[in-house]
């Protein structure tokens, strides 16, 4: 048996793990490298081989570093099954479709420049048709439902609490070769208990004999929740009392609805004043949409607000606004009055958001809220990092409106948090494997769960590195 790690690999962007057992090729995740724009341009065509050659792809969730490079495998000649829980089926329906939507549109942009230049012209990663067509492949089923994916592979699913739809994978798989019985455990991207909307993670206490792990926030804490609600209190109210716009770059999935949740119920508790709040994201308000479909995934908080009142929908009230046109986003531009825009991508490199930016990233008055992590050479990193100009759209702004960090809102479990799930377990695994991390964040990790859970063997592997277990 042999697992090879194609991406994550002492990176968080681009998941992608391969198993091969029992003549099997079996693809954890498939998703997009995020980052440094060329250098990503370059990996995500690059890949792993024919797509011909895996013959199934089981899915953690939906999110595009995970999920966003499907429709290449397709397009290379993938035709096995995508197994992933039903919500993630909904939600790549939507999301894939707008991941090609901006594939067509950045390279048509490229292309201007290239053919004015007089030079070879780029092809989308893929195109919308393409996405399509991978949607086929989907099988969603429901969580801790047991099912054969190849011979001798057994999957089941259990709730993640990262996102809509997020799951631990468990395989449960009789070697053949070496006649012996393995539990692989692929974490995914573990979630936080205690946060709203979604059921906290689930504990694997019967624990596993190899544990793929993410990593990302391995060397950091958050702050607990009820804290971060407590301190977007102030930053709306600091920004209003400025008489600014509050600009909120957000991830259309999960983070847009756990922040529309948030202000929601600060309204209602007049902790905020009455000012108006757009959600300026097309693939947000689709998403929304499938939130609401999928109240089988709420956790109890929410449910409970649900009864409390009149309250039917928590992702909308009196002064919440969903854009939907383009012309809607644009008399955007000519507010004057306080507001709270959230607008996608959650990394500032494209979408809306870059327009908002442009227009009021020079102002004092306005503040930026940055509620998720920022990958490396991105627009929010430089942001977060206080450089002085960035660039927008090929130009140079001076970055004068305040910028506030809150990684309470994180979907993602921080340092003591990822030790806590991995301790539950109590079968340690003989071998564990650190992924979907900074070198610094999964370095820290691994070198707990040695010390503090005694884990006997916690590797960090390199970028496309083999290993036999």
């Amino acid at each position: 048996m042999k697992l090879t790690f194609h991406g994550a690999a002492k990176t968080v962007t681009g998941s992608q793990h391969l198993l091969e057992v029992n003549g099997k090729r079996i693809l954890l995740d498939c998703g997009l490298f995020q980052g440094k724009r060329k250098e990503a341009f370059e990996l995500n065509r690059s890949g792993f081989g024919a797509g011909k050659d895996i013959d199934c792809l089981v899915l953690s969730h939906a999110h595009i570093d995970h999920s966003g490079n499907i429709p290449t495998l397709v397009k290379r000649g993938f035709r096995g099954d995508i197994v992933c829980t039903s919500a993630t089926r909904d939600l790549c329906a939507v999301m894939l479709m707008d991941s090609a939507f901006i594939q067509e549109k950045d390279v048509a942009f490229a292309n201007k420049l290239r053919r004015r230049n007089k030079q070879k012209e780029f092809e989308p990663l893929y195109t919308r048709e393409d996405a399509v067509a991978a949607m086929d492949q989907f099988v969603g089923i429901s969580y801790n439902r047991r099912r054969e994916i190849v011979p001798g592979v057994h999957l089941t699913l259990v709730d993640a609490g990262h996102m809509l739809g997020s799951a631990n994978v468990i395989l449960d798989i009789h070697d053949q070769e070496q006649g012996r019985d393995i539990r692989l455990v692929f974490s995914g991207d573990i979630g936080r208990s205690g946060i709203p909307i979604i059921n906290d993670p689930t504990v694997l206490s019967e624990g596993a004999d190899i544990l793929i792990m993410e990593s990302t926030y391995g060397n950091r804490q958050h702050p607990p929740y009820p804290e971060s609600e407590k301190e977007l209190e102030r930053i709306v109210n600091d920004t209003y009392r400025r008489g600014g716009v509050l600009l909120i770059p957000a991830f259309a999935v999960g983070r847009t609805q756990q922040l529309v949740y948030a202000l929601h119920k600060l309204f209602l508790k007049r902790d905020i004043p009455r000012l108006p709040i757009y959600v300026d994201s097309p693939l947000a308000t689709r998403v929304t949409d499938i939130f609401r479909l999928h109240p089988e995934t709420y956790d109890s908080e929410i449910r409970e607000f649900l009864l409390a009142g009149n309250h039917s929908n928590a992702f909308g009230f009196d002064t919440l606004s969903y854009t939907q046109s383009v012309e809607e986003s644009k008399e955007l531009n000519f507010l004057r009055e306080p507001a709270i825009i959230i607008s996608a991508s959650g990394m500032m490199e494209g979408g809306r958001i870059l327009h908002h930016l442009r227009r009021r990233i020079g102002d004092q008055k306005n503040t930026i809220l940055v509620t998720g992590w920022q990958a490396p050479h991105t627009l929010g990193r430089k942001i977060v990092e206080g450089e002085k100009t960035v660039k927008i759209y090929g130009e140079e702004f001076p970055l004068r409106a305040k910028v506030e960090t809150l990684t309470g809102f994180s979907g993602h479990a921080d340092r003591d948090e990822l030790l806590a799930w991995a301790g539950a377990m109590r079968k340690k695994p003989a071998r564990t494997f650190v992924v979907h991390g900074e070198e610094e964040a999964a370095t820290a990790l691994a070198e707990s769960m040695r010390l503090e859970l005694n884990f006997p063997s916690v590797e960090i592997p390199e970028p496309h590195q083999s290993f036999e277990v």
